[in-house]
């Protein structure tokens, strides 16, 4: 039975915590690494059904995109939100990892996987970040970085790419900024809430920018620079990669049961 740390190794290669940026918190955050593993959840975001999810299913490790204790925190109580998954994470023995950002920026990462799940060619990285495991490797044969953009196979206008978005991510509505008639050839693509990355897509020469979700601001920025938004949700552009993420593990872990949170669910709703 392979132990806590054979998990975090191969997790850590995968996405590489060196690819996370420098506000991020990253890595093995409870657990002893020595423990035995004979089962792993899969997740987008620790919440005490998630936590509850957990502790039934008998789970070892839990391995969550966002992380907890992403800010210091003073105390530990059962009266704090956090404190309680947290002690009751603890009390049963959990262990938790989070890759986060650096399986964002990922060579496979989600970012990546976005990019390919739309086709699209020539797939370069937003933001270059120099990863030693693939340094000589070209741009477009999976570099590591922040968010992608590639040429879509075809032209299509913004309300055409907007339902195909709608389609691969399986979601019934979304956000759009910029007119439905809009031409979009090449599209940049940042997992969550990453319109930071607007100045990027523009210097890349994108028509369209795909990220969870953005700000009024942003928005406007957006628009007044002649850039198009696609707005799915924070949820939709990665919980996709969480699912993939626990087929990858019981593909190199097959002695342990590895499955996606099946209680966990966006909290925004269309209506």
């Amino acid at each position: 039975m392979p132990a806590i740390s054979d998990i975090t190794h191969f997790l850590s290669e995968f996405a590489p915590l060196s690819l996370a940026e420098a506000w991020d918190n990253v890595g093995l955050l409870i657990g002893d690494a020595g423990r035995p593993v004979d089962r792993v959840l899969t997740c987008l975001t620790v919440t005490p059904d998630v936590v509850a999810e957990a502790i039934a299913l008998r789970v070892d490790l839990i391995v969550s995109h966002h992380p907890m204790l992403f800010k210091p925190i003073q105390r530990l109580v059962s009266s704090d939100p956090q404190g309680a998954m947290l002690l009751c994470l603890i009390g049963a023995g959990i262990a938790l990892y989070s890759p986060h950002t650096a399986f964002d920026s990922a060579s496979a990462g989600i970012n990546q996987q976005l990019a390919e799940r739309f086709g699209l060619l020539g797939i370069h990285p937003l933001r270059i970040k120099p990863n030693p495991g693939n340094s000589g490797a070209p741009l477009s044969e999976g570099a590591s970085g922040s968010g992608r953009y590639g040429d879509l196979p075809q032209p299509c206008t913004l309300d055409e790419l907007c339902e195909s978005t709608k389609q691969q991510l399986n979601i019934s509505g979304l956000q759009r900024v910029g007119s439905s008639s809009a031409a979009i050839r090449r599209l940049g693509i940042a997992c969550g809430a990453a319109a930071e990355f607007i100045p990027d897509a523009l210097a890349a020469g994108c028509d369209a920018l795909l990220t969870g979700e953005a700000r009024f601001h942003d928005c406007l920025r957006a628009r007044d620079s002649g850039l198009a938004l696609i707005l799915p949700g924070h949820y939709a552009t990665e919980r996709p990669a969480v699912e993939a993420l626990a087929d990858t593990l019981q593909s190199h872990f097959p002695n342990v049961t590895v499955s996606a949170s099946v209680q966990e669910h966006d909290p925004v709703e269309i209506v």
